[in-house]
């Protein structure tokens, strides 16, 4: 198989969009997006050639059609968005230790000793 037979039979419509179907009247597209790349290499001591391809697809929603009117209905990803979350408290914490050392500011709670 050609490397642009491969291409065009990965990368095409269907990849993107799934096959639309149809319950109690209102039709549904799903839809996808997909990344992908390649690579090719020879190597100088034994002219060894190799390659790889690689694609990764994730769900990023659906349209809706019902009666005529087309609505588009993302996807959430519970995992994207809480390690979004996550990250984001850590950095927003990083960056406020900075900014108090930098000012001369401890940032240590007290000892439980102290604490009431």
């Amino acid at each position: 198989m050609a490397i642009d037979d491969a291409l065009t039979r990965f990368l095409s419509a269907r990849t993107v969009f799934g096959e639309p179907y149809e319950r109690d009247g209102v039709t549904i597209v799903p839809a996808a997006v997909v990344y992908g790349g390649g690579g090719l290499g020879v190597g100088s001591t034994h002219l060894k050639e190799g390659g790889g391809f690689g694609m990764v697809a994730r769900p990023v929603g659906a349209f809706v059609i019902r009666g005529g009117e087309v609505r588009w209905q993302p996807s959430v990803d519970v995992t994207r968005l809480l390690l979004a979350v996550v990250l984001g408290f850590f950095l927003t914490r990083r960056r406020l230790r900075q900014r108090a050392a930098s000012r001369g500011v401890r940032w240590r709670r007290p000892p439980a000793s102290r604490r009431e």
